[in-house]
Protein backbone atom coordinates (compact mmCIF):
# COMPACT_ATOMS: atom_id res chain seq x y z
CA UNK A 1 0.00 0.00 0.00
CA UNK A 2 1.40 3.54 -1.08
CA UNK A 3 3.03 5.26 2.03
CA UNK A 4 1.17 8.56 3.35
CA UNK A 5 4.36 10.79 2.95
CA UNK A 6 7.43 11.96 0.47
CA UNK A 7 9.29 11.92 3.96
CA UNK A 8 8.16 8.28 4.91
CA UNK A 9 9.09 7.06 1.31
CA UNK A 10 12.66 8.36 1.97
CA UNK A 11 13.43 6.84 4.87
CA UNK A 12 13.55 3.19 4.00
CA UNK A 13 16.80 3.83 2.26
CA UNK A 14 18.46 5.16 5.29
CA UNK A 15 18.27 0.45 5.83
CA UNK A 16 21.27 -0.77 5.78
CA UNK A 17 20.80 -3.86 3.72
CA UNK A 18 20.12 -1.26 0.73
CA UNK A 19 23.58 -0.57 0.37
CA UNK A 20 24.30 -4.39 -0.25
CA UNK A 21 21.55 -4.54 -2.41
CA UNK A 22 23.01 -1.08 -4.01
CA UNK A 23 26.59 -3.29 -4.52
CA UNK A 24 24.78 -6.57 -5.83
CA UNK A 25 23.30 -4.01 -8.87
CA UNK A 26 26.31 -3.29 -9.24
CA UNK A 27 27.75 -6.57 -9.79
CA UNK A 28 24.49 -7.69 -12.06
CA UNK A 29 25.30 -4.31 -14.25
CA UNK A 30 29.16 -4.69 -14.49
CA UNK A 31 28.83 -7.88 -17.35
CA UNK A 32 25.83 -6.50 -18.83
CA UNK A 33 27.22 -4.32 -21.45
CA UNK A 34 29.67 -6.83 -22.46
CA UNK A 35 27.80 -8.27 -24.30
CA UNK A 36 25.83 -5.24 -25.40
CA UNK A 37 26.67 -1.46 -26.16
CA UNK A 38 30.27 -1.93 -25.09
CA UNK A 39 30.50 -4.83 -27.18
CA UNK A 40 28.70 -3.05 -30.17
CA UNK A 41 31.95 -0.56 -29.86
CA UNK A 42 34.42 -2.34 -29.89
CA UNK A 43 32.70 -4.19 -33.09
CA UNK A 44 32.47 -1.34 -34.65
CA UNK A 45 35.53 0.47 -34.20
CA UNK A 46 37.41 -2.81 -35.70
CA UNK A 47 35.07 -2.27 -38.59
CA UNK A 48 32.63 -4.82 -38.73
CA UNK A 49 29.00 -3.82 -40.65
CA UNK A 50 26.21 -2.64 -39.32
CA UNK A 51 24.24 -5.47 -39.57
CA UNK A 52 26.93 -7.97 -38.03
CA UNK A 53 26.93 -5.97 -35.07
CA UNK A 54 23.08 -6.01 -34.63
CA UNK A 55 23.00 -9.36 -35.18
CA UNK A 56 25.76 -9.91 -32.11
CA UNK A 57 22.97 -8.90 -29.74
CA UNK A 58 21.90 -12.87 -29.76
CA UNK A 59 24.94 -13.35 -27.63
CA UNK A 60 22.46 -12.22 -24.87
CA UNK A 61 20.52 -15.12 -25.36
CA UNK A 62 20.83 -16.52 -21.97
CA UNK A 63 19.14 -13.24 -20.18
CA UNK A 64 16.16 -14.68 -21.96
CA UNK A 65 16.74 -18.39 -21.13
CA UNK A 66 17.79 -17.99 -17.92
CA UNK A 67 14.45 -19.70 -16.57
CA UNK A 68 15.22 -22.73 -18.01
CA UNK A 69 18.11 -23.56 -15.33
CA UNK A 70 16.95 -21.06 -12.94
CA UNK A 71 14.93 -24.46 -10.87
CA UNK A 72 18.55 -25.80 -10.23
CA UNK A 73 19.69 -22.30 -8.37
CA UNK A 74 16.80 -21.68 -6.71
CA UNK A 75 16.76 -25.45 -4.94
CA UNK A 76 20.06 -26.74 -4.95
CA UNK A 77 22.80 -26.41 -2.74
CA UNK A 78 26.44 -25.88 -3.15
CA UNK A 79 28.42 -28.41 -1.09
CA UNK A 80 29.52 -26.76 1.95
CA UNK A 81 29.29 -23.35 1.10
CA UNK A 82 25.48 -23.43 1.40
CA UNK A 83 25.31 -24.98 4.90
CA UNK A 84 27.52 -21.91 5.65
CA UNK A 85 26.43 -18.97 3.61
CA UNK A 86 23.02 -20.06 2.54
CA UNK A 87 21.73 -21.06 -0.83
CA UNK A 88 21.76 -17.54 -2.42
CA UNK A 89 25.17 -16.16 -1.55
CA UNK A 90 26.70 -19.94 -1.96
CA UNK A 91 25.84 -19.87 -5.44
CA UNK A 92 26.76 -15.96 -5.74
CA UNK A 93 30.34 -17.02 -5.53
CA UNK A 94 30.60 -19.93 -7.68
CA UNK A 95 29.27 -17.45 -10.13
CA UNK A 96 30.84 -15.23 -10.23
CA UNK A 97 34.31 -17.23 -9.77
CA UNK A 98 33.66 -18.22 -13.41
CA UNK A 99 32.43 -14.76 -14.40
CA UNK A 100 35.72 -14.23 -14.02
CA UNK A 101 37.73 -16.52 -15.91
CA UNK A 102 34.93 -15.62 -18.66
CA UNK A 103 35.42 -12.32 -19.25
CA UNK A 104 39.21 -12.65 -19.41
CA UNK A 105 38.67 -15.41 -21.70
CA UNK A 106 36.60 -12.39 -23.96
CA UNK A 107 39.40 -9.97 -23.71
CA UNK A 108 41.61 -12.26 -25.10
CA UNK A 109 40.06 -13.19 -28.63
CA UNK A 110 39.84 -10.62 -31.35
CA UNK A 111 36.74 -9.75 -33.34
CA UNK A 112 38.12 -8.30 -36.47
CA UNK A 113 39.95 -12.11 -37.47
CA UNK A 114 37.92 -14.27 -35.24
CA UNK A 115 34.23 -12.83 -34.83
CA UNK A 116 33.04 -16.61 -33.60
CA UNK A 117 35.62 -17.16 -30.92
CA UNK A 118 34.33 -13.08 -29.63
CA UNK A 119 30.75 -14.47 -29.84
CA UNK A 120 31.49 -17.90 -27.74
CA UNK A 121 33.36 -15.95 -25.29
CA UNK A 122 30.34 -13.09 -24.56
CA UNK A 123 28.20 -16.08 -24.62
CA UNK A 124 29.97 -17.54 -21.53
CA UNK A 125 29.80 -13.93 -20.02
CA UNK A 126 26.53 -13.97 -20.87
CA UNK A 127 25.33 -17.30 -19.22
CA UNK A 128 27.15 -16.53 -16.15
CA UNK A 129 26.34 -12.97 -16.05
CA UNK A 130 22.24 -14.20 -16.77
CA UNK A 131 22.90 -16.99 -13.63
CA UNK A 132 24.13 -14.45 -11.23
CA UNK A 133 21.34 -12.45 -11.71
CA UNK A 134 18.79 -15.06 -10.77
CA UNK A 135 20.35 -15.65 -7.14
CA UNK A 136 20.91 -11.72 -7.07
CA UNK A 137 17.34 -10.95 -8.12
CA UNK A 138 15.98 -14.21 -5.51
CA UNK A 139 18.26 -12.20 -2.79
CA UNK A 140 17.36 -9.08 -2.87
CA UNK A 141 13.54 -9.97 -2.81
CA UNK A 142 13.36 -12.39 -0.06
CA UNK A 143 15.54 -10.19 2.38
CA UNK A 144 12.58 -6.90 2.07
CA UNK A 145 9.42 -6.87 2.86
CA UNK A 146 6.74 -5.81 0.53
CA UNK A 147 6.62 -2.26 1.37
CA UNK A 148 10.54 -1.99 0.63
CA UNK A 149 10.36 -3.20 -2.87
CA UNK A 150 10.20 0.03 -4.67
CA UNK A 151 13.20 0.96 -2.74
CA UNK A 152 15.25 -1.71 -3.26
CA UNK A 153 14.49 -1.81 -6.87
CA UNK A 154 16.36 1.71 -7.40
CA UNK A 155 18.82 0.70 -5.01
CA UNK A 156 19.43 -2.24 -7.67
CA UNK A 157 18.87 0.04 -10.28
CA UNK A 158 21.40 2.70 -8.97
CA UNK A 159 24.35 0.01 -8.50
CA UNK A 160 23.41 -1.24 -11.57
CA UNK A 161 23.58 2.14 -13.43
CA UNK A 162 27.37 1.99 -11.98
CA UNK A 163 28.47 -0.97 -13.18
CA UNK A 164 27.33 -0.10 -16.48
CA UNK A 165 29.19 3.16 -16.14
CA UNK A 166 32.24 1.04 -15.45
CA UNK A 167 31.99 -0.94 -18.62
CA UNK A 168 30.53 0.94 -20.11
CA UNK A 169 32.05 4.43 -20.18
CA UNK A 170 35.22 3.29 -18.22
CA UNK A 171 35.42 0.97 -21.14
CA UNK A 172 34.74 2.89 -24.02
CA UNK A 173 37.03 5.97 -22.79
CA UNK A 174 40.01 3.78 -21.57
CA UNK A 175 39.76 1.93 -25.15
CA UNK A 176 41.48 5.04 -26.49
CA UNK A 177 44.52 4.83 -24.66
CA UNK A 178 44.90 0.89 -23.66
CA UNK A 179 44.28 -2.62 -25.11
CA UNK A 180 40.90 -4.51 -24.71
CA UNK A 181 42.98 -6.95 -23.04
CA UNK A 182 43.97 -4.85 -20.46
CA UNK A 183 40.51 -3.33 -19.76
CA UNK A 184 38.88 -6.54 -19.43
CA UNK A 185 41.44 -7.42 -17.14
CA UNK A 186 40.28 -4.74 -14.53
CA UNK A 187 37.02 -5.54 -15.25
CA UNK A 188 37.55 -9.04 -14.55
CA UNK A 189 39.21 -7.42 -11.17
CA UNK A 190 36.41 -5.59 -10.65
CA UNK A 191 33.55 -8.97 -10.40
CA UNK A 192 36.43 -10.68 -8.27
CA UNK A 193 35.79 -7.92 -5.51
CA UNK A 194 32.01 -8.10 -5.72
CA UNK A 195 32.76 -11.79 -4.47
CA UNK A 196 33.57 -9.79 -0.55
CA UNK A 197 30.45 -8.25 -0.99
CA UNK A 198 28.46 -11.81 -1.02
CA UNK A 199 30.19 -12.32 1.91
CA UNK A 200 29.63 -9.50 3.96
CA UNK A 201 26.28 -9.37 3.12
CA UNK A 202 23.36 -10.67 5.41
CA UNK A 203 21.81 -13.76 5.13
CA UNK A 204 17.30 -13.78 4.50
CA UNK A 205 15.41 -15.44 7.26
CA UNK A 206 14.05 -17.73 4.81
CA UNK A 207 15.23 -18.99 1.53
CA UNK A 208 12.83 -20.42 -0.86
CA UNK A 209 13.78 -24.36 -1.50
CA UNK A 210 12.95 -27.67 -1.74
CA UNK A 211 14.80 -30.80 -0.39
CA UNK A 212 14.80 -34.40 -0.61
CA UNK A 213 16.11 -34.57 -3.89
CA UNK A 214 17.43 -38.19 -3.55
CA UNK A 215 14.81 -39.12 -1.78
CA UNK A 216 12.13 -38.61 -4.15
CA UNK A 217 13.33 -37.02 -7.67
CA UNK A 218 9.88 -36.91 -9.14
CA UNK A 219 8.69 -35.00 -6.67
CA UNK A 220 11.28 -32.49 -6.72
CA UNK A 221 11.18 -31.89 -9.84
CA UNK A 222 7.42 -31.18 -10.14
CA UNK A 223 7.83 -28.78 -6.87
CA UNK A 224 10.81 -27.17 -8.00
CA UNK A 225 10.30 -27.03 -12.04
CA UNK A 226 6.76 -27.23 -13.12
CA UNK A 227 4.88 -26.06 -9.97
CA UNK A 228 6.98 -22.35 -10.27
CA UNK A 229 5.23 -22.28 -13.58
CA UNK A 230 1.77 -23.52 -12.50
CA UNK A 231 1.46 -21.41 -10.10
CA UNK A 232 2.53 -18.34 -12.51
CA UNK A 233 -0.12 -20.11 -14.98
CA UNK A 234 -2.92 -19.75 -12.74
CA UNK A 235 -2.91 -15.96 -12.20
CA UNK A 236 -5.50 -14.32 -14.13
CA UNK A 237 -4.13 -11.95 -17.15
CA UNK A 238 -0.88 -14.17 -17.24
CA UNK A 239 -0.58 -14.03 -20.94
CA UNK A 240 -1.03 -10.26 -20.76
CA UNK A 241 1.33 -10.19 -18.05
CA UNK A 242 4.00 -11.84 -20.00
CA UNK A 243 2.80 -9.71 -23.06
CA UNK A 244 3.49 -6.51 -21.15
CA UNK A 245 7.07 -7.73 -19.48
CA UNK A 246 8.09 -8.21 -23.46
CA UNK A 247 7.24 -4.71 -25.31
CA UNK A 248 7.54 -2.43 -21.85
CA UNK A 249 10.55 -1.39 -23.09
CA UNK A 250 11.09 -2.53 -26.53
CA UNK A 251 11.51 0.50 -28.24
CA UNK A 252 14.01 1.30 -26.28
CA UNK A 253 15.55 -1.83 -26.45
CA UNK A 254 15.85 -1.38 -30.87
CA UNK A 255 17.38 2.13 -30.17
CA UNK A 256 19.97 1.10 -27.46
CA UNK A 257 21.84 -1.31 -29.62
CA UNK A 258 21.96 1.06 -31.81
CA UNK A 259 23.00 3.55 -29.85
CA UNK A 260 26.96 3.80 -29.87
CA UNK A 261 27.16 3.27 -34.12
CA UNK A 262 24.67 6.06 -34.16
CA UNK A 263 27.18 8.28 -32.26
CA UNK A 264 30.46 6.83 -33.51
CA UNK A 265 28.61 7.60 -37.29
CA UNK A 266 27.31 11.15 -36.27
CA UNK A 267 31.34 11.66 -35.42
CA UNK A 268 31.19 12.16 -31.48
CA UNK A 269 34.36 10.99 -29.91
CA UNK A 270 35.38 8.32 -27.38
CA UNK A 271 35.92 10.55 -24.55
CA UNK A 272 32.64 12.42 -25.71
CA UNK A 273 30.47 9.24 -25.52
CA UNK A 274 32.07 8.21 -22.63
CA UNK A 275 31.66 11.25 -20.86
CA UNK A 276 28.01 12.46 -22.34
CA UNK A 277 26.47 9.25 -22.89
CA UNK A 278 27.84 7.26 -19.98
CA UNK A 279 29.14 9.66 -16.79
CA UNK A 280 26.49 12.31 -17.29
CA UNK A 281 24.14 9.73 -18.22
CA UNK A 282 24.37 7.59 -15.26
CA UNK A 283 24.01 10.64 -13.05
CA UNK A 284 20.48 11.04 -15.08
CA UNK A 285 19.78 7.25 -14.20
CA UNK A 286 20.21 7.69 -10.73
CA UNK A 287 18.14 10.20 -10.52
CA UNK A 288 15.14 8.91 -12.40
CA UNK A 289 15.57 5.59 -10.49
CA UNK A 290 15.57 7.82 -6.75
CA UNK A 291 12.47 9.28 -8.53
CA UNK A 292 10.80 5.81 -9.78
CA UNK A 293 11.01 4.07 -6.25
CA UNK A 294 10.22 7.27 -4.51
CA UNK A 295 6.41 7.37 -7.06
CA UNK A 296 6.06 3.52 -6.24
CA UNK A 297 6.24 4.21 -2.72
CA UNK A 298 3.83 7.24 -2.72
CA UNK A 299 1.67 6.59 -5.32
CA UNK A 300 2.03 2.76 -6.36
CA UNK A 301 4.12 0.67 -9.07
CA UNK A 302 1.01 1.55 -12.05
CA UNK A 303 1.22 5.07 -11.87
CA UNK A 304 4.81 5.05 -11.67
CA UNK A 305 5.04 2.12 -14.75
CA UNK A 306 2.59 4.54 -16.56
CA UNK A 307 4.51 8.16 -15.99
CA UNK A 308 7.78 5.75 -17.20
CA UNK A 309 6.68 4.23 -20.24
CA UNK A 310 5.17 7.73 -21.74
CA UNK A 311 8.18 9.52 -20.77
CA UNK A 312 10.62 7.03 -22.10
CA UNK A 313 8.70 6.76 -25.73
CA UNK A 314 8.90 10.11 -26.11
CA UNK A 315 12.48 10.93 -25.23
CA UNK A 316 13.07 8.71 -28.54
CA UNK A 317 12.10 11.51 -30.54
CA UNK A 318 14.94 13.43 -29.34
CA UNK A 319 17.19 10.64 -30.72
CA UNK A 320 15.81 11.76 -33.91
CA UNK A 321 16.21 15.37 -33.28
CA UNK A 322 20.07 14.61 -33.11
CA UNK A 323 20.47 13.08 -36.21
CA UNK A 324 18.81 15.89 -37.88
CA UNK A 325 21.12 18.23 -35.72
CA UNK A 326 23.87 16.35 -36.21
CA UNK A 327 27.36 16.29 -33.49
CA UNK A 328 26.26 18.95 -30.80
CA UNK A 329 27.28 18.56 -27.76
CA UNK A 330 25.15 20.42 -25.78
CA UNK A 331 22.22 18.60 -27.36
CA UNK A 332 23.54 15.17 -26.77
CA UNK A 333 23.68 16.14 -23.25
CA UNK A 334 19.99 17.66 -23.11
CA UNK A 335 19.12 14.09 -25.22
CA UNK A 336 21.06 11.63 -22.56
CA UNK A 337 19.76 13.68 -19.42
CA UNK A 338 16.18 12.97 -20.72
CA UNK A 339 16.15 9.90 -22.25
CA UNK A 340 18.57 8.18 -18.75
CA UNK A 341 16.00 9.98 -16.33
CA UNK A 342 12.95 8.64 -17.96
CA UNK A 343 14.68 5.00 -18.52
CA UNK A 344 15.97 5.35 -14.28
CA UNK A 345 12.38 6.02 -13.20
CA UNK A 346 10.47 3.49 -15.60
CA UNK A 347 13.19 0.55 -14.68
CA UNK A 348 12.80 1.14 -11.10
CA UNK A 349 8.85 0.90 -11.28
CA UNK A 350 9.80 -2.33 -13.86
CA UNK A 351 11.68 -3.92 -11.51
CA UNK A 352 9.09 -3.16 -8.14
CA UNK A 353 6.29 -4.33 -10.23
CA UNK A 354 8.11 -7.88 -11.24
CA UNK A 355 9.15 -8.55 -7.74
CA UNK A 356 5.90 -7.90 -5.91
CA UNK A 357 4.65 -10.70 -9.03
CA UNK A 358 6.71 -13.34 -7.56
CA UNK A 359 5.26 -16.35 -5.02
CA UNK A 360 7.92 -16.60 -2.45
CA UNK A 361 8.42 -19.96 -2.62
CA UNK A 362 9.59 -19.82 -6.25
CA UNK A 363 11.29 -16.64 -5.84
CA UNK A 364 14.29 -17.06 -8.30
CA UNK A 365 12.72 -19.21 -10.98
CA UNK A 366 9.84 -16.84 -11.87
CA UNK A 367 11.56 -13.87 -11.22
CA UNK A 368 13.91 -15.79 -13.72
CA UNK A 369 10.78 -16.46 -15.91
CA UNK A 370 10.06 -13.06 -15.90
CA UNK A 371 13.17 -11.54 -16.46
CA UNK A 372 13.94 -13.51 -19.36
CA UNK A 373 10.88 -12.45 -21.22
CA UNK A 374 12.35 -9.12 -20.77
CA UNK A 375 15.80 -10.01 -21.99
CA UNK A 376 13.94 -11.62 -25.38
CA UNK A 377 12.92 -8.30 -26.27
CA UNK A 378 16.39 -6.75 -25.37
CA UNK A 379 18.73 -9.41 -27.55
CA UNK A 380 15.99 -11.48 -30.01
CA UNK A 381 13.44 -9.09 -31.15
CA UNK A 382 15.90 -6.55 -31.01
CA UNK A 383 18.68 -8.17 -33.38
CA UNK A 384 16.86 -6.69 -36.56
CA UNK A 385 17.93 -2.75 -35.32
CA UNK A 386 21.07 -3.27 -37.14
CA UNK A 387 19.15 -4.32 -40.58
CA UNK A 388 16.41 -1.34 -39.46
CA UNK A 389 19.60 1.23 -39.38
CA UNK A 390 20.89 0.15 -42.48
CA UNK A 391 17.27 0.53 -44.70
CA UNK A 392 16.37 3.89 -43.28
CA UNK A 393 17.68 7.47 -42.12
CA UNK A 394 18.78 7.65 -38.39
CA UNK A 395 15.52 10.36 -37.79
CA UNK A 396 12.95 8.06 -39.10
CA UNK A 397 14.92 4.52 -37.27
CA UNK A 398 14.35 6.91 -34.12
CA UNK A 399 10.79 7.93 -34.79
CA UNK A 400 10.22 4.17 -35.35
CA UNK A 401 11.57 2.94 -31.72
CA UNK A 402 8.97 5.73 -30.20
CA UNK A 403 6.06 3.86 -31.90
CA UNK A 404 7.16 0.53 -30.87
CA UNK A 405 6.82 1.36 -27.26
CA UNK A 406 2.91 1.77 -28.06
CA UNK A 407 2.29 -1.97 -27.52
CA UNK A 408 3.78 -2.03 -24.24
CA UNK A 409 1.54 0.68 -23.10
CA UNK A 410 -1.81 -0.81 -24.41
CA UNK A 411 -1.11 -3.95 -22.56
CA UNK A 412 -0.15 -1.44 -19.23
CA UNK A 413 -3.66 0.40 -19.33
CA UNK A 414 -4.86 -3.55 -19.44
CA UNK A 415 -3.24 -4.88 -16.89
CA UNK A 416 -4.42 -1.54 -14.82
CA UNK A 417 -8.09 -2.44 -15.86
CA UNK A 418 -7.49 -6.41 -14.31
CA UNK A 419 -5.97 -5.17 -11.25
CA UNK A 420 -9.17 -2.97 -10.55
CA UNK A 421 -11.35 -6.28 -11.18
CA UNK A 422 -12.30 -8.16 -8.02
CA UNK A 423 -10.90 -11.56 -7.55
CA UNK A 424 -13.56 -14.45 -7.76
CA UNK A 425 -14.68 -15.87 -4.07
Amino acid sequence: MPVRSWREALSVYRDRRMLFILLMGFASGLPLLLTLSTLSYWLAKVGVDKTTIGLFALVGLPYSLKFVWAPMLDHLRVPWLSARLGRRRAWALVIQAALVGAILALGATDPASHPWATAAAACAVAFCSASQDVVIDAYRIEILETHEQGAGAASTQIGYRVGLLVAGAGAIVLSDFVSWQSIFAVLAGLVALCMMVMLLAPRPAVESGLTGMRQAPLAWLQGAVVEPFADFLRRPGWLVIIGFVLFYKFGDAIGGVMANPFYIELGFTGLEIGSISKVFGMFATIAGAVAGGLVVARHGVFPALLAGGILQAATNLLFAAQAAIGPDIAFLALTIGADNFTGGLGSAAFVAYLSGLCNTAFTGTQYALLTSFMAFGRTVLSSGGGWLADQMSWVLFFVLTTGLAVPGLLLLFWLMRLSRVPARA
